[in-house]
């Protein structure tokens, strides 16, 4: 085993060759996104599962923080007035932040589970229904002090090579130069797909977990719901069975997949245009997740944890509980502002309008950033993506003239938490605008559309 996985300080890789087109398409400026993989759906129910593993990965970046530190919590809760009894041994120390920073990669895989074939269409018959993809791939990266999360989303249409992988029987894969990513788990599972996201990144990814579909249902029950908000007059969308009006709505079940799946309800109806919308999910789905209707509510949290842990495949560097309450320890405290959702940047792929290929001198700012732990300044315009369009700030309600204002008591830090301080003197990294994205703090509506 590589000594990354034993170390959990961060240690970045050297970048292999990448598949990429920058020096036959970067000079050409900014161009349509085409509409990656625009195929007729037999089923509307076959297309809304497609792509179910969003919604497992997305509330997997925060829900096993949150399972982690619901069960750190209330186990120190329970020991809070704990009695000492004479003669005892030592009680271990509190569980810190873990030390550095932390790469872990999000898998969300097609694939057919029995419990929800009723939901799937076609997916669970013929010769495809053994077969597995990773359809959604996030890198959770948190940085070494002061601690910032970036999570960078990877189109399932990316062309990229795949390095040689060993299977779960012992058999060695020979890999392929140019394959779309969402295959690299046919090539070896799990470690595959975090040797083809490490070898694109060059980031070393000593964590790892992997969900199915069938848990996205229960999840988003399992919170009440996650508030999302759809501009453009409203979003429609046969493929998917969305027929909503515009305005604030709380998706929950269904809805939610149906929300997350959603490509020909939106603006651009592209499926980088969904990964925007995704992101207004995430966001939201992160100021739920620390809300005190979660975060003080037991039994959201209890049932929260559960279902989490019931729905997850963990790396082997993960089942320690120790090390899930480190990692979520390591993001408390970390402010919105400093929660950034990223896609990664591509080109339409020239030789094929359905596919997307690197564009690698965008991805190399954004690595460097991640290494040197600068903040991360999107010049991206969300209302550009075809998915979402900038929501209007609520108002506030600003004191009247001569009335004072009562003055701020300073926050006291939670024991055991890792201090998240900014220096006065760190320079942003610019990001270009081919890296799109949002901060958890900001607030986007769905770039809906009527005619899908």
């Amino acid at each position: 085993m590589s000594r990354g996985f034993e170390s959990h300080t961060l240690r970045f890789l050297p970048v292999r060759t990448r598949v990429s087109q920058t020096s036959r398409t970067g000079a050409r400026g900014r161009k349509t996104v085409a509409r990656h993989g625009r195929l007729r759906s037999p089923h509307p129910f076959a297309s809304l599962m497609k792509m179910l593993g969003i919604v497992a990965a997305v509330v997997l970046v925060s829900g096993l923080g949150v399972s982690a530190y619901a069960y750190y919590d209330l186990t120190t809760s329970f020991a809070s007035e704990a009695v000492e009894l004479e003669g005892q041994g030592s009680v271990p120390p509190d569980i810190g932040a873990i030390e550095g920073g932390v790469n872990l990669l999000l898998v969300g895989t097609d694939e057919c589970e029995p419990e929800y074939a009723y939901l799937f269409g076609d997916r669970c018959t013929g010769p495809d229904a053994e077969g597995q993809l990773n359809d959604v791939n996030m890198l959770l990266h948190i940085s070494d002090n002061p601690r910032r999360v970036t999570v960078i989303s990877f189109p399932r249409d990316l062309m990229v090579s795949i390095p040689s992988c060993t299977r779960e029987d012992g058999s060695e894969t020979g890999g392929s130069s140019y394959e779309q990513i969402n295959s690299a788990w046919n090539y070896g599972g799990l470690n595959c797909v975090v040797k083809t996201v490490s070898q694109l990144s060059g980031m070393n990814i000593p964590f790892a977990a992997k969900v199915s579909f069938g848990n996205v249902i229960d999840i988003t029950d399992a919170i009440g719901g996650v508030d999302v908000c759809i501009g453009n007059g409203g979003m429609r969308d046969r493929y998917t069975g969305i027929d909503w009006a515009a305005g604030p709505r709380n998706v929950q079940g269904v809805e939610a997949l149906q929300f997350l799946r959603t490509r020909y309800g939106l603006e651009n109806g592209s499926d980088l245009a969904r990964i925007s919308n995704q992101q207004q999910y995430m966001s939201s789905l992160a100021r739920k997740l620390v809300s005190e209707e979660v975060l003080t509510n037991p039994s959201t949290l209890l049932r929260l944890a559960t279902t989490v842990v019931d729905n997850v495949t963990p790396s082997q560097s993960l089942t320690n509980p120790v090390t899930m309450v480190q990692i979520a320890r390591a993001v408390q405290g970390v402010p919105f502002e400093e929660m950034v959702f990223v896609r990664y940047p591509v080109f339409d792929d020239p030789s094929n309008p359905n596919r997307v290929v690197p564009d690698e001198a965008a991805a190399e700012q954004l690595w460097a950033a991640l290494e040197a732990n600068q903040p991360l300044q999107l010049t991206s315009d969300p209302n550009l993506s075809g998915g979402v369009i900038t929501a209007d700030p609520a108002p506030t309600d600003a004191p009247a003239e001569g009335e004072p204002t009562e003055p701020t008591e300073p926050v006291e830090p939670t024991e055991g938490a890792a201090p998240v301080e900014p220096s006065p003197t760190e320079t942003a990294a610019v990001l270009p605008d081919s890296i799109q994205g949002q901060t958890a703090a900001q607030e986007t509506c769905s770039a809906g559309n009527l005619s899908g």
